[in-house]
């Protein structure tokens, strides 16, 4: 799957495994190496269900992101790039998405 990232700052967290060992801890950055292995080696996002993380897609003010848990709390956020794929009901079509975004790392709740 190809994966974008919304800001630079976010982009340099993913690949500096230093910086997200700082910022996220060992076990934090440990799950987001995996976690991002995980998405770039699946070819679409139905995949993802099946693997550790806890794919799962987010609600009211987050809606139309989904989230990976990482540690404590902390999730990779992420949307489908445009344009996202439906099923006929209106709900996401998993099978059909090849390319994300993410767009935070953080604890939502």
């Amino acid at each position: 799957m190809d994966i974008l990232f919304a800001n630079d700052d976010l982009r340099a967290l993913c690949h500096d495994d230093r910086r997200a060992k700082k910022e996220l801890g060992a076990v934090g950055a440990k799950k987001l190496r995996a976690r991002l292995d995980d998405l770039a080696a699946a070819t679409c996002l139905e995949e993802m269900r099946t693997l550790p993380g806890g794919c799962h897609e987010l609600k009211h003010d987050r809606a139309g992101e989904l989230a990976l848990d990482l540690n404590k709390g902390c999730r990779l956020i992420f949307r489908p790039c445009e344009p996202v794929p439906r099923k006929a009901d209106g709900g996401l079509d998993r099978t059909n998405v090849t390319s994300i975004e993410i767009t935070d790392i953080g604890d939502y709740h």
